[in-house]
């Protein structure tokens, strides 16, 4: 056997565990992916025989390729992927184009390019680990989602994690743990009120959503206030400007426009009210939170798609 074809054998051996860590990193297999081969070209250009443990190595170099990944992913301006909220709603506030049931969304295998996933493996590998836990990490700075990862998941201790990072012990075990209140942070006991306005909350966001599911618009607006106001972030927008909308027919529709990703979104507490998250494969990308006045009627939207504020967001996932 040559050198080579001993190196390509001893990688293969960890290239499940090397997977593994970049997709809890990055969050999508195809990203993972990469991250994986980019590991390789390294170990090949590497002098392999000063390295002592290949498992380490290995690990060490997948990370920080991630960690890089991870940060261009947040300073790049994410680009509108198909008909999402409120992109539709201001077409069809526009043209006042007739609803229909199967929308023109993104489905569940769209990449941030259009381009088509393996949804089948991204959701074999989001069930492993847990879709409600791959959606708070995505709400993790770059450093404290690589430090949370590999030190609690993959238990790699915190001075070869702060190696990764470039920082000291110290900040990096300040970042775990920052991390780690967000992850396993849990609301207190809510009050008989409020559990009983949670649960109005939730039945409406439920209702909404089955309803964009099912394109059916008088649903719709019979769920929404006459004076239902929507605001979108920039980041939401096609515009690339916040925006804003009001009256129930406009933003019914804007739903049924956007209803091809109503599939792939799930119920959430959104800092402790009731919200609906697109998170495919666990990568947190739209988030719509709700207004519900008393008589379970929706008076407010807030759709957010910037990094920093879902990043801000404490977030819960619901069955529906």
């Amino acid at each position: 056997m040559t050198d080579s074809d001993w190196l390509a054998t001893a990688f293969e051996e960890h290239r499940d565990h090397l997977r593994g860590v970049a997709y809890r990193l990055l969050g999508s297999m195809t990203d993972a992916d990469d991250a994986v081969q980019e590991t390789w070209l390294r170990l090949a250009g590497a002098d392999a025989g000063e390295v002592r443990n290949l498992g380490g190595w290995l690990t060490t170099v997948v990370a920080r390729v991630a960690l890089n990944m991870l940060r261009a992913r947040k300073l790049r301006r994410e680009q509108p992927v198909g008909d999402s909220w409120p992109v539709a709603a201001e077409g069809a506030a526009r043209s006042g184009a007739t609803a229909r049931a199967g929308g023109a969304g993104v489905g569940a295998g769209d990449g941030a390019n259009g381009q088509p996933r393996d949804p089948e493996d991204e959701a074999v590998l989001a069930d492993s680990i847990g879709l409600a836990l791959l959606v708070v990490l995505d709400t993790l700075t770059p450093s404290e989602r690589l430090a949370f990862v590999l030190h609690d998941m993959f238990a790699m201790p915190f001075t070869e994690v702060a190696a990764v990072l470039d920082r000291s012990t110290e900040a990096t075990r300040q970042l775990a743990s920052r991390a780690r209140r967000r992850v396993r942070g849990a609301p207190a006991t809510p009050s008989p009120d409020r559990a009983a306005d949670l649960a109005r909350q939730r039945e409406v966001a439920s209702a909404f959503l089955s309803a964009s599911r099912g394109g059916d618009l008088s649903a719709l607006v019979a769920l929404l206030d006459a004076d239902v106001v929507l605001t979108a972030d920039a980041q939401a927008a096609a515009s690339g400007r916040p925006a804003r909308l009001s009256g129930a027919a406009v933003v019914a529709r804007g739903a049924l426009l956007a209803s091809g990703r109503a599939a792939q979104s799930q119920l959430a507490l959104v800092d402790g009210a009731a919200g609906i998250v697109y998170a495919p494969a666990g990568r947190l990308q739209v988030v719509l939170a709700f207004t519900v006045n008393d008589a379970r009627r929706i008076t407010a939207i807030d759709v957010i798609a910037d990094p920093h504020r879902l990043r801000g967001l404490h977030i819960a996932l619901l069955p529906d």
